[in-house]
């Protein structure tokens, strides 16, 4: 399943829609402007929260937690040693984990687990400045879409701290 999603030029407190490939409104990321930290809602279309993306306040390396229904169900956070730091590690609340690889900054990168590919995020299939889509091929699709958005925000994150 394919999806469209927005390069990160807003700033927390802002919205976006992730559009799938019919171009209908399939998810609402929702930045939260008046918290302590940063924090995003993933919504489904009626507005029921599906996840929230928020970033870990204190802690080694940057990372950003998914939770649903108040329980953390996955941890995004940069590779402590990773030279380009073009690789983010997802740790699962059931075990697994997942490894991002590839140009995070520019959006060209695949999301891998034990069982293979889980998601590929590419600008190259999409013209529209500004935009880059998301295949997923797993069937937690809220989770995948949850973790890519906290890898934009920790990429985001990095491209400021080397500008």
């Amino acid at each position: 399943m394919k999806f469209v999603m927005r390069e990160r030029m807003f700033a927390i407190g802002e919205d976006y829609w992730i559009e799938d490939e019919t171009g209908q409104r399939a998810f609402l990321v929702d930045g939260k402007a008046l918290r302590l930290r940063q924090t995003f809602e993933l919504k489904g279309p009626g507005g029921e929260v599906l996840a929230v993306i928020r970033k870990k306040m204190v802690s080694i390396r940057d990372t950003m937690v998914v939770e649903r229904d108040g329980d953390t169900v996955a941890k995004v956070h940069k590779k402590l040693f990773s030279p380009l730091r073009h690789k983010m590690l997802v740790e699962l609340a059931d075990g697994q984990e997942w490894t991002a690889t590839g140009d995070l900054i520019e959006k060209n990168y695949q999301i891998e687990g034990d069982d293979g590919v889980v998601a590929q995020t590419s600008r190259k299939w999409f013209r529209i400045r500004d935009t880059y889509g998301i295949e997923v091929d797993h069937p937690d699709v809220p989770l995948v879409l949850a973790v890519a958005v906290a890898v934009d925000e920790l990429a985001e994150e990095t491209r400021r701290d080397d500008d």
